[in-house]
This record gives C-alpha cells, sequence and structure tokens, in this order.
C-alpha cells in the first residue's frame, strides 16, 4: 500500500496515546472496557493472553494491539512476570480525557478486534515502538513504519477503508474523499475518480469497503465533526467543513448517523 494513500487520514484522524504500565506484569491481570484501545509492546515473555473466548500464547517479544476496547487477562510467571509497556489509545479523541472515536475512526474500525505481531515482522520498528510509548504517539517517533506493517498486511484487513485503500480503484476515490470531504461527491464522480462505471463502482465498493459510497462519506463526515466539536467549534463553521449546508442540515445528518444532536452528543462526553 502506498504511503500516500493512507497520508490523508492519518493527518486528519490523531491517535493518542497514554503509558500506564511499564515493567514486569506478575500472575494474571486482567484489563476491562475502560472506552479505549490499548496498545501491549512485549518485551519479553512467555504470557499467555486471553479475550473473548480466544487463547494466544506469546513466547517472543510482540506488539499487542486493540484497535478498540476490548476486556483481555495476561497470565505470566508468578514471580519473574513479563516484561512490557502497555499504553491506552484514544482514536480521534482526547486520552487524558477519556475520549475515543474508535468505534467510528475509519482506521481502527477497519482492524480486527486483536492484533498480536511478533517485533521480527515490524523490521526496524522496535525502537519506533519503544519511542511510540515514550512520546505518546508524537509525529516525530516515526510512526508510519508500524502503521505500514499493521495495515499493509492482506492476512489482516480483508473488510473496511484499509481493504478499500489497497484497492487500484477504489483507493483513488477514497482518497479523493479524504482529501476533500467538503465537496459534493456523487456517486458518479466518485466513480469517474476510480476510472470505473457507476454500477460497477458502487458494486465493488460495498462489496471492499463493507458499506455504500454514501454511508462510508456520511460516516467520514461525521466523524470530522465529531472532532471539530471536542476542539470547541460552531456548528455552523462544521458544517461547511465537512460538506453541509447549514447547521441544521449537519445536525440532521449527525443525528441520522449516531443516534443523537451534535450538542446531545458533545454533552455525554466527560469533561
Amino acid at each position: 500500500m502506498a504511503v500516500d494513500r493512507l497520508q490523508g487520514l492519518l493527518s486528519r484522524f490523531s491517535v493518542s496515546a497514554r503509558l500506564f504500565h511499564s515493567g514486569p506484569l506478575c500472575g494474571i491481570n486482567d484489563f476491562a472496557d475502560n472506552g479505549m484501545g490499548q496498545l501491549h509492546l512485549v518485551r519479553r515473555g512467555p504470557l499467555e493472553v486471553r479475550h473473548a473466548g480466544e487463547v494466544v500464547q506469546v513466547t517472543e517479544p510482540s506488539l499487542l494491539f486493540y484497535p478498540r476496547p476490548l476486556a483481555h487477562r495476561f497470565i505470566s510467571d508468578d514471580t519473574v512476570g513479563a516484561d512490557m509497556a502497555c499504553a491506552n489509545l484514544a482514536f480521534g479523541g482526547a486520552v487524558s480525557a477519556g475520549v475515543s472515536m474508535g468505534a467510528t475512526h475509519p482506521i481502527a474500525r477497519s482492524l480486527p478486534p486483536f492484533v498480536g505481531l511478533p517485533l521480527t515482522a515490524l523490521p526496524g520498528a522496535a525502537p519506533v515502538l519503544e519511542l511510540l510509548f515514550d512520546e505518546a504517539f508524537a509525529q516525530r517517533c516515526g510512526r508510519q513504519i508500524v502503521v505500514d506493517r499493521l495495515f499493509d498486511d492482506s492476512g489482516l484487513i480483508t473488510e473496511g477503508p484499509l481493504a478499500g485503500l489497497g484497492h487500484p480503484q477504489l483507493a483513488k476515490a477514497l482518497v479523493a474523499m479524504h482529501d476533500e470531504p467538503a465537496n459534493p461527491w456523487t456517486l458518479e464522480t466518485l466513480a469517474a475518480h476510480a476510472g470505473m462505471s457507476r454500477s460497477r463502482f458502487a458494486e465493488v465498493f460495498s462489496q471492499v469497503v463493507g458499506e455504500t459510497p454514501a454511508a462510508y462519506l456520511a460516516q467520514y463526515r461525521i466523524t470530522l465533526a465529531q472532532q471539530a466539536l471536542l476542539r470547541g467549534e460552531g456548528l455552523e463553521r462544521i458544517a461547511h467543513q465537512v460538506g453541509y449546508g447549514s447547521s441544521a442540515a449537519l445536525s440532521r445528518a449527525f443525528s441520522a448517523v449516531c443516534g443523537v444532536s451534535p450538542r446531545g452528543w458533545r454533552r455525554s462526553l466527560p469533561d
């Protein structure tokens, strides 16, 4: 997958992290669903990982990635334990405030509930991962190395926006939407970007991405609107930024996607 296909998403959708543990974990340790994604760097095992009825044995330095909230349990030696660093992740929100949009974040919702990768599968990424935890996903950490490897694995990504970005034709339409969300996109103009007929584009997009172009665009715009709301921007300004002609139109679209008005959604978040 070419880097520039992801650049639009990465530039608009931040990933913030907060380290909450560094060092040995001994015995049984439970991680409840706290509304955040989580990332664990296992520097030394062994470690038994349990979640949603699945058991994974970790015997070498590995990256354990939960893009969306999922309760999990780690079991290690009672005395020696497993040496690891653990961080909470907020996609598009603020980890310090306990706000994450993992359920709607285009990258997070493309991934399986759990990704486990030995560090040997991430050539050259070990120093980046160390920095990642120390610097909480700072831009200068070179996060692209990890992102490329996680998201460019056809065995992991079979459906969703990232699968679409891996498609040589759909990628052109998706990048156009990501770069210009306020553009009045139609099925015809998107199909033209992809170099496909209208009907063929609609069919392939739904098969690969898992939803219609219109549904994806609406979700993408609303996720951008959520980010702007977190920044304290006004509805009228947000509406024009994400492709709606008025705050009323944005509110209708927001309610259709989220089941609540923009102001209601913002009030429901932690202060």
